[in-house]
């Protein structure tokens, strides 16, 4: 095996791991809880119990298996860590390559849904993130990022694409921006959704902003004030946090399934209201069988503890897309031109954070109309 080397992969979960997953279901000693408080202290029990009966009785994770199993999978090392991603290669020999990178708590499961018509125009790589599912768990610190750029990146080289595009959804933006930054001889054009803009101490950055943006812009102080506490946890003490998701199913259950009811578009009453319910059973099924709830928490320490993070960074050269969600993004125009040239930018009525599994074809047409303008 050479130090670059690509390697098929394929799920196979075994059954062992299964039936340990059932019986802790089955199993679970339930919090109580106080009553009729509904979502604001966290997911409910009535509404987290059902759903855990479903994961251990009626969802079908084989029928799941065999569907990522549809995807040539492989793996790779990079600086000491398994890249974990699957390649899907366009009918289509002048096929633009289009690397695709989730945010927390997702994973390459929230391409699903758009990887046919996607590739009908692109090459596909769709990466699970250094620490996440069957790119983890995380072998050493570092994974900042910049570092996680630089991977993907190299990864990309390791394909054979020398011009690609990127898209990234939430977190995944970050990263995607700063592979523009790192190699802008190769990106040549960044799409990104959900994506997180700050404004800085200049009050200028204040001046003029239209209802909309003052909306997003207390929209962001909201979600700072009131729906941290993950993030304050997960970027100061990730360790101590795994114990319990990594033990317990349901506890991995609820940590996530609580961001998709939060992150997803606002007129859903349930989560799966937004998502599709063996979707996101899915994508919580990843982080269980591969135990990848601290390495993932452990990405959110990186970037809290990460000296060069939230310094100033140099403008990026690519031309960057923006696909807004009006009911739960915070993205303001002119805090995202200062990162990059915005060249395209799109306001949706309908979907969230996780558009690519909330509105999977207006999603799809988004990249392609940024893609076909460059």
């Amino acid at each position: 095996m050479t130090a670059t080397e690509i390697r098929p992969f394929r799920i196979d979960i075994p059954q062992s791991d299964l039936d340990d997953l059932h019986e802790r279901l089955r199993r679970t000693r339930w919090s109580p809880e106080i009553p009729g408080q509904g979502w604001s202290r966290g997911v409910p029990v009535e509404y987290l119990k059902e759903l855990a009966a479903y994961w251990a009785d009626g969802y079908d994770w084989r029928r799941q298996e065999a569907r990522l199993n549809e995807l040539p999978q492989f793996t790779t090392d990079i600086d000491g860590q398994t890249i974990h991603f699957a390649h899907v290669r366009s009918d289509r020999p002048d096929a633009t390559p289009l690397l695709l990178i989730h945010d927390w708590p997702a994973s390459f499961v929230a391409f699903l849904d758009v990887v046919e018509p996607l590739s009908r125009d692109f090459h596909l790589v769709l990466t699970n993130t250094p620490g996440v599912a069957f790119s983890g768990p995380l072998t050493g610190p570092g994974w900042s990022t910049a570092k996680i750029a630089g991977a993907f990146v190299e990864l990309m080289a390791r394909l054979g694409y020398d011009r690609y595009g990127v898209q990234g959804s939430g977190g995944g933006g970050w990263v995607a921006v700063e592979m523009g930054r790192q190699a802008p001889d190769h990106v040549i054009g960044v799409h990104v959704n959900g994506h997180v803009t700050f404004p800085t101490d200049d009050p200028a950055d204040y001046d003029g902003l239209i209802d909309a943006e003052q909306e997003r812009l207390a929209r962001l102080q909201h979600f700072r004030d009131d729906k941290m506490g993950f993030n304050v946890i997960q970027s100061t003490r990730p360790q101590t946090l795994a114990y319990g998701l990594h033990d317990s199913p349901v506890g991995q259950l609820a940590w996530i399934v609580e961001k998709f009811k939060e992150w997803t578009d606002p007129a859903a009453d349930r989560p799966e209201d937004a998502v599709d319910k063996d979707l996101l059973l899915t994508n919580v099924s990843l982080y269980w069988f591969t135990g990848t709830a601290g390495s993932s928490a452990n990405l959110y320490y990186e970037a809290a503890h990460d000296p060069v993070a939230w310094a100033p960074k140099p403008r990026s050269t690519v031309p960057t897309g923006v696909a807004l969600a009006r009911n739960t993004d915070i993205t303001i125009r002119r805090y995202a031109e200062r990162d990059a040239p915005v060249t395209h930018w799109t306001e949706m009525d309908r979907g969230g954070n996780f558009l690519s599994l909330e509105q999977p074809a207006a999603y799809t047409a988004d990249v392609r109309a940024f893609f076909a303008s460059l």
